[in-house]
């Protein structure tokens, strides 16, 4: 038995036949758009607004009393009442800061 070699042409033509054909499909299957999810009855515009939690929360001691307001576990406000005749006054949750009104009409 004789061994024929195959043409190196032969096979060049045929991989870059195969390569081509194999980009032509990939390239047309990349161009059919995809079918697009279905749509949700009621978008979240549509839908009606969740209602957060508000909690409001005193706690009093013999010298303070403190009223703290929550909005769906975020502290919103805090209002300090000295006893005593002192006036009372706001701290800002984020930062610690704290607020008199020392003209309030």
């Amino acid at each position: 038995m004789r061994f024929t070699p195959f043409p190196l042409a032969l096979s060049a033509r045929s991989l870059l036949g195969t390569a081509a054909a194999v980009l032509m499909s990939v390239m047309a299957q990349a161009q059919t758009p995809a079918s697009s999810p279905p749509v949700p009855a009621a978008s979240a515009a549509q839908r009606a607004p969740v209602e957060q939690l508000t909690e409001t929360i005193r706690i009093e001691d013999a010298s303070n009393r403190i009223d703290e307001v929550r909005v769906g576990g975020e502290t919103r406000s805090i209002t300090v009442q000295p006893k005593g005749g002192m006036p009372s006054y706001q701290v800002a949750p984020a930062s610690g800061e704290r607020r008199w009104n020392v003209l309030g009409f």
